[in-house]
């Protein structure tokens, strides 16, 4: 097993998101945290190219003036949004790790896909936004693809609980991820909740390539 989760990338901040001022006050902070809300629902309710920042503002009940104080554009809005998501992905995932009890590193890859098969259903605007690439395919990091920056973090992961060699991870957890994300669209283009005859073909297929390309760990 890995060292101290401590050592682990931080999971990426909504601070990161281009805002034109941080709420300082908590009473700030709540407002903008209405209008990640409010955007959430929207995105759910028109799409994406449907919501604007007047619809925003007057889903969370503020001034559209209030929305501008604290954001460019929508596109900074959507990012934050997309940001906070991403936090609570990787927390979720780093909890879980923390739990332990995973008795291969496969059981831990099935963990991370169910997470992702949670918010889906859970998380207001998730399954249409996903992790941004509707928006950018570079929303959360301009230097690299949105699931790029996916695939580092469960490497890294990986890397500490199971002492795999990050050298072996980092190609073929990228290639995971851009095939699971395919597969697990497909499952929810089928099913609102994610078809499960495909979710589990998702996870065969996954658990199969890696374990060729990975093998047992050491």
């Amino acid at each position: 097993m890995g060292g101290d989760a401590r050592q682990q990338e931080p999971p990426v901040s909504t601070a990161a998101a281009p805002l034109r001022r941080r709420p300082v006050q908590q009473r700030s902070a709540q407002r903008v945290e209405r209008m990640l809300d409010a955007c959430a629902e929207l995105i759910d309710e028109l799409g994406h190219d449907g919501v604007t920042t007047t619809l925003i503002a007057e889903r969370a009940g503020v001034a559209v003036g209030s929305l501008y104080q604290f954001f460019p554009d929508k596109r900074a809005v959507v990012q934050a949004l997309t940001l906070r998501n991403l936090d609570r992905f990787l927390a979720t995932v780093l909890a879980r790790f923390e739990e332990g009890g995973f008795e291969h590193w496969w059981d831990a890859v099935d963990s991370v896909i169910d997470i992702y098969i949670g918010m889906h259903r859970e998380v207001p605007g998730f399954g249409r936004l996903h992790f941004g690439d509707v928006v950018d395919p570079r929303l959360l990091d301009e230097r690299k693809d949105n699931n790029a920056v996916i695939a580092d973090r469960i490497s890294a992961l990986l890397v500490q609980h199971f002492g795999l060699a990050p050298r072996d991870l980092e190609l073929p957890v990228a290639v995971a991820v851009e095939a699971a994300d395919a597969v697990l669209n497909l499952a929810f283009r089928r099913d609102p909740q994610g078809a499960p005859e495909i979710v589990t073909e998702a996870k065969a297929m996954i658990r199969d390539y890696l374990s060729a390309r990975i093998g047992e760990p050491p």
